[in-house]
């Protein structure tokens, strides 16, 4: 009982979905052949996210985000434009090398802990950090767990994406700042006009922190290789940071870093949504998308993977989202993964990414007004999708 009095709701959220996605299955609601194709495409990505959350959680105990983070405020100087556009690149480098999640769960503690310190206004880069966990998303394979999903049917490889996404990256990273500046950033919203930069810091074991940043630096190389699975190149360089740990600092390796929470959820959610989609959704989806694979058809793709990613969650909409689009339709296809990357930034549970986020400010004391998140996040939304698919469509 005292265990369970120790779970947190998200813990409840993740047992429930589960529980109703088994529920369905058992009771002939969801048949098994979909379900179990299902389970068969996530295994890869679960062990992925897994491996993954681990290593970045490690990576975050010895220190070298916190030595990133310093070392941007001091980059900047004092001077908020300056911090603003470095504030974006730290915030997009995490996310398209590391992983949408890892940005939500390890880089946000650390840019509302730099807040304090150096007197900078806390909500700015708490909405830095979650909206760019979304829209700086399209680039390779790593960075969304959807990129994973549609690895087989986009089959390209990791620098294959980057060349077809490399625009709509940019645009989605633009338009992005924009709204960050326009809603959150200006003098009005930040409330000060400079700050005072922090010293450097120094991370408290310097082995530790050499061996996690060569582990991500080898992860990073062998992402862009593309030599071995993306879950092998994650789970090795976990190994070795673990290890490292294991000989330093044993008593930080707890089987709470494995990320339960969301290896249980995820999977609830596939098969709950799987449910929906042998039950009727398919069908909607594909009248929803058209056959239409030019600049229409890309639009309306991209429109229904937003959209409905705000209702539901954007990697099991992407999973039946895909089934709807034409085989032979794949710029569609690249313009209903932009969708659920770029779009889900509405409502808290349209990605796990934001739902991990909204917990950590929780955490931190941070609040932000729900009413105001949505409502900003339909902006950006709506005119990252549009810039995003344009300049897809642009660069062919």
């Amino acid at each position: 009982m005292r265990a369970l009095r120790r779970l947190h709701v998200l813990d409840w959220l993740a047992a429930g979905v589960l529980a109703c996605g088994l529920l369905f299955l058992a009771t002939g609601l969801l048949p098994t052949a979909p379900a179990g194709d299902a389970m068969v495409r996530i295994a890869p990505l679960l062990a992925f996210l897994g491996t993954v959350i681990v290593l970045a959680e490690l990576t975050s105990r010895a220190e070298v985000f916190d030595v990133v983070a310093s070392g941007v405020a001091r980059a900047g100087g004092g001077s908020y434009p300056r911090l603003f556009v470095l504030c974006v690149v730290f915030a997009s480098a995490t996310t398209i090398t590391l992983n949408l999640d890892t940005t939500a769960v390890l880089l946000t503690p650390v840019m509302l802990a730099l807040a304090s310190r150096v007197g900078i206004a806390a909500v700015p880069l708490a909405m830095t950090t979650v909206w760019l966990a979304n829209t700086a998303s399209l680039l390779l394979p790593v960075s969304n767990l959807t990129n994973l999903l549609a690895a087989d049917r986009v089959a390209l490889s990791p620098l294959g994406l980057a060349g077809k996404m490399w625009a709509a990256q940019l645009a989605a990273v633009a338009v992005t700042m924009g709204c960050l500046w326009l809603f959150y950033w200006r003098r009005r919203e930040r409330g000060a006009d400079d700050y005072v930069p922090p010293s450097l810091h120094r991370p408290a074991d310097r082995v530790l922190f050499r061996v996690c940043a060569v582990a991500c630096a080898g992860f990073l190389l062998a992402i862009l290789v593309d030599a071995v699975p993306l879950w092998t190149a994650s789970a090795a360089a976990m190994v070795l940071v673990v290890a490292a740990f294991a000989v330093r600092r044993r008593s930080v390796l707890r089987l709470s870093l494995v990320p339960w929470r969301l290896l249980v959820l995820v999977p609830g959610l596939f098969l709950v949504v799987e449910t929906v989609n042998v039950n009727g959704l398919h069908e909607l989806l594909s009248s929803a998308v058209g056959p239409d694979g030019g600049l229409l058809g890309m639009f309306r793709a991209a429109g229904v993977g937003g959209g409905l990613s705000n209702v539901l969650n954007n990697l099991p909409v992407y999973l039946a989202g895909e089934s709807a689009v034409p085989e032979d339709n794949h710029r569609q296809l690249l313009a209903l993964l932009i969708g659920t990357n770029v779009g889900p930034v509405v409502t808290p549970w349209a990605s796990l990414a934001t739902l991990l986020w909204f917990e950590r400010c929780h955490a931190q004391g941070v609040r932000v007004s729900l009413k105001r998140f949505m409502g900003t996040g339909a902006v950006l939304a709506a005119g990252a999708l549009l810039a995003s698919v344009a300049a897809l469509a642009a660069t062919g």
